[in-house]
């Protein structure tokens, strides 16, 4: 893949939600590449433990602020205070099934979020926007593997916030033409940094797939349920497009980089392989050297079979393409979890 050169001449970078998964990761890659960064963070769903360890795996230290995106005044404070090149926004609600209990409370936070950042960044003339979208944009897909152009309909509320957004940022590209807004679609991030200080860390029962398995192998749950194994699938079992993190992570540093002019620029971050579930939980016995205890369950209501992308837009125009593989991403997330069997403490 060929990489962004080092940032020479400073660029700053505010990062939403950069002490979750995929942003701790990305403010690595940013710091590695040269890039000043400011983090905002509510810290919901996250800690900033993760920020110290960016710290830590880069040796450079940056400022970070304990804030809602949906408090104005604390962002213009934070706007007024850095200048600010590029907003690369993950800061988000993201669980699907807690998104289809509590729809309320998914779109104030996501929608309203996000327009009071796009407010403010309006106000300081800051029109450059990355944002985290979701493979869940396309419901259930009408042709795979999935193009950036297929019909989007999404199946939960979680994923409708990020098509709202989707949409916002059109609309004020096409009303204002000095915006860029770039919009990643993700797959499914797994993996975690090589040096095993940043992962993922969800909070209770895992709502995905990997860090669930990993919880069966430190014996914090029981088993892996697998829902499902009679989709039309190789081995019966549902079929996912995983990405490194650290891959996922390039991806946003490819943008800032390549994209130069105004518009609005949709890509899939994806590696254009699919994965089973039996083809994941295999690839962690390999990382763990254990067998991993599983029981087949009913179907749950709104899975697909299939999902995988063709990220072949992202490999021409970003100069993007994942680097890692299946093995190498269930090592790296072992490997985070056996340092950190308690997720982020001190």
């Amino acid at each position: 893949m060929e990489t962004a050169n080092k940032n020479t001449q400073k660029t700053t970078v505010l990062v939403t939600g950069g002490a979750g998964y995929i942003g701790s990761h990305t403010c690595v890659a940013l710091l590695e590449q040269g890039y000043d960064i400011v983090v905002v963070d509510n810290f919901v769903n996250s800690s900033p433990i993760s920020l110290e360890r960016v710290c830590q795996i880069t040796g450079q230290t940056f400022p970070w602020y304990h804030a809602d995106l949906r408090n104005r005044t604390q962002l213009d404070e934070i706007f007024t205070k850095h200048h600010i090149d590029w907003v690369i926004h993950f800061a988000a609600l993201k669980a699907v099934g807690e998104s289809v209990a509590q729809p309320l409370r998914y779109y104030e936070n996501n929608i309203n979020g996000t327009l009071s950042l796009l407010a403010v960044m309006a106000k300081h003339e800051c029109k450059k926007i990355v944002f985290s979208s979701s493979a869940t944009v396309y419901g259930d897909p009408e042709q795979l593997p999935l193009t950036e152009d297929c019909a989007l309909r999404t199946t939960n509320p979680y994923g409708a916030t990020k098509l709202m957004i989707e949409n916002i940022l059109r609309d004020i590209c096409h009303a204002d033409q000095s915006w860029t807004a770039v919009i990643l679609r993700y797959f499914n991030p797994v993996g975690a940094h090589p040096s095993g200080l940043i992962g993922e860390n969800p909070q209770g029962i895992p709502n995905n797939l990997t860090p669930y398995i990993a919880q069966v192998l430190t014996g914090k749950l029981p088993y892996l349920q697998v829902f499902g194994d009679d989709y039309p699938t190789a081995d019966g079992t549902g079929v996912r497009d995983y990405i490194h993190v650290c891959d996922l992570a390039q991806g946003h540093l490819q943008a800032i980089a390549k994209v130069q002019q105004s518009g609005v620029f949709t890509y899939n971050l994806g590696t254009g392989r699919g994965y089973s579930v039996l083809d994941v939980l295999h690839a962690f016995e390999r990382a763990s050297n254990r067998k991993i205890p599983y029981q087949i369950k009913p179907r749950r209501a709104g899975d697909i079979a299939e999902c995988y992308a063709d990220p072949r837009r992202a490999e021409q125009d970003l100069a993007w393409q994942a680097q890692y593989d299946l093995d190498a991403m269930a090592r790296d997330l072992w490997r985070f979890y056996t340092q950190n069997p308690q997720g982020y403490t001190k």
